[in-house]
């Protein structure tokens, strides 16, 4: 199978990254992704169920993470980015960050070493640290969280593509530890619905299962699971609103949208919520 490992994920979206980059009309642009992404996302993308019709929504996703995440540092004066689950993602190099932001990408020494390895001649545009580290470890987890955390007043945390392979309850510790943090006051995820799980799993599900990295976090409450844990939503991009904002719906997406308005309200909501992105904010203690 080309998933092999969670880490194969990452050079998956790649690909998608690249597809858009080359498009005369991008709505961003990674210039590294075809060279991280590499033979082997090619073949993951190839290789899964319409691995290519359904790269709008991974494209729309990374527009929309990097819209909060500079909406953040603008409005919001954050400083310090800490990227949990890095993976292949270059915003450090590709983004119009200010040279003074300090940007920290997280993840396992294989696929952040071949990132950084493979970029080793690009020069980030801020302050950049790549840090080599088990997530699922707590002890580790919370000591690099705690040496993070005092460095700035202003933090980020940026999940994309990582809560979904976690367990409810991995999710709820690693959100409890982020609390934890005074200094983290905003985290932004991406987040799906037990509907939206089903289906993916019936799509792609025995590719990534078969790679050890199944599809498991989608929560009823939606962001709602995370506010007995220190956090709430500040803001929600539904994945098919922002599709249609930004030209870059599914095929087919106008007759979805048509269809929809016929629903009942609450139907409508949860279609809306089916998958989207996601800027919580730390709940200050009492």
């Amino acid at each position: 199978m080309p998933i092999e490992s969670v880490s194969d994920t990452a050079r998956w979206v790649a690909v998608y990254r690249a597809m858009e980059t080359e498009r005369p009309d991008a709505i961003f642009r990674d210039p590294f992704a075809r060279r991280l992404a590499g033979t082997k996302g090619e073949e993951i993308v190839d290789g899964v169920r319409r691995g290519r019709a359904m790269a709008w929504a991974m494209i729309v996703r990374t527009a929309v993470f990097d819209e909060l995440i500079l909406n953040a540092i603008r409005a919001d004066a954050v400083t310090l980015v800490v990227n949990l689950a890095a993976g292949l993602d270059t915003r450090p190099w590709r983004l119009s960050l200010l040279p003074a932001i300090q940007w920290v990408d997280v993840d396992l020494p294989g696929i952040l070493s071949y990132k950084t390895d493979a970029l080793r001649d690009e020069r980030p545009v801020c302050q950049y640290e790549a840090i080599h580290a088990d997530l699922t470890s707590t002890a580790e987890r919370r000591e690099m969280f705690a040496r993070l955390g005092a460095k700035e007043r202003r933090a980020m945390v940026v999940t994309e593509g990582l809560l979904i392979y976690l367990s409810e309850a991995d999710v709820g510790a690693l959100a409890a530890d982020l609390a934890a943090q005074p200094s983290f006051a905003w985290w932004a995820i991406d987040i799906a619905s037990p509907r939206l799980l089903k289906w993916m799993s019936r799509s792609w599900g025995k590719a990534t299962e078969q790679g050890n990295a199944p599809f498991r976090f989608a929560p009823d409450s939606g962001t709602g699971f995370f506010e007995s844990f220190g956090w709430r939503e500040r803001e929600f991009r539904s994945s098919v609103e922002e599709a249609h904002r930004l030209k870059r719906e599914a095929r087919l997406g106008w007759m979805w949208r048509l269809v929809d308005r016929m629903q009942a309200p609450k139907r409508r909501e949860e279609t809306r919520r089916m998958a989207g992105v996601a800027l919580l904010e730390r709940i200050a203690p009492a």
